[in-house]
């Protein structure tokens, strides 16, 4: 199921002193997200939301740039167009990219090796779904709704919420929620392409009254002629 999983991770074995080997030193990354929603408009992602409401995602390719691609190549398809966001916890994050809407698929491109990195999942925070195993990204993501650190360096974080995060909290919760936030369409800023709305509400059909249907009234009764006895003749 390709959901988050915050288990507590099993403590590593000690290495020996001859196992040790050198690691390579963590490279440092810049943590600062541009907002200008006019500086590279390729790698701002916009989700238009059944709630009446846009999204403006920051993709940081930097953080992540297969993560990154494999976000853009969906998006050209318009996989996004039409998914629900199945999984939304309160005061943790918002869940979607399935399009079975359960939880348990994803694209028919082959999974992800992790970038997982040292940027901090803090609210506004994008990062990419998987399941135990740490290679197993697709197409699912979330939204961080609070700082959650427990995920840090465990999912890989690849954008960040730059406009519309007001709209991030209208998602309606459940898992999964009973009348879902569903995302009308993905697109990139560079595309220019207008906010599309969801259809307006039908209007509430109107109950004519009949009127009630007039009495009916019975003619009268014609009482049967009766016939009169002859005389009798002697």
């Amino acid at each position: 199921m390709l959901g988050l999983s915050l288990a507590a991770t099993p403590a590593m074995a000690k290495k020996k002193s001859k196992d040790i080997v050198a690691e390579k030193p963590q490279v440092l990354l810049n943590t600062a997200v541009n907002a200008d929603m006019k500086f590279e408009p390729e790698n701002i992602l916009l989700l238009d939301l059944s709630n009446g409401g846009r999204v403006a995602i920051r993709l940081m390719p930097t953080w992540a740039p297969n993560h990154v691609e494999r976000i853009k190549t969906l998006v050209g398809r318009g996989f996004y167009n039409g998914v629900v966001f199945h999984r939304v916890i309160d005061g943790f994050m918002a869940q979607t990219g399935d399009p079975k809407g359960t939880g348990e698929g994803g694209s028919d491109l082959p999974d992800l090796k992790a970038e997982f990195n040292m940027v901090p999942h803090m609210r506004g925070t994008v990062s990419m779904a998987r399941t135990n195993e740490p290679d197993t990204a697709n197409s699912q993501f979330f939204i961080v709704f609070y700082p959650r650190f427990a995920l840090d360096k465990r999912y890989t974080n690849f954008g960040k919420v730059i406009a519309g995060m007001e709209q991030v909290d209208a998602i309606v919760r459940g898992e999964p929620p009973v009348n879902p936030t569903k995302i009308l369409q993905a697109s990139f800023a560079s595309e220019g392409k207008a906010q599309m709305m969801p259809p307006p509400p039908a209007p509430p059909v109107a109950i004519v009254e009949q009127p009630a249907p007039a009495p009916v009234v019975a003619p009268p009764v014609k009482a049967a002629p009766v016939a009169k006895a002859k005389p009798r003749t002697k």
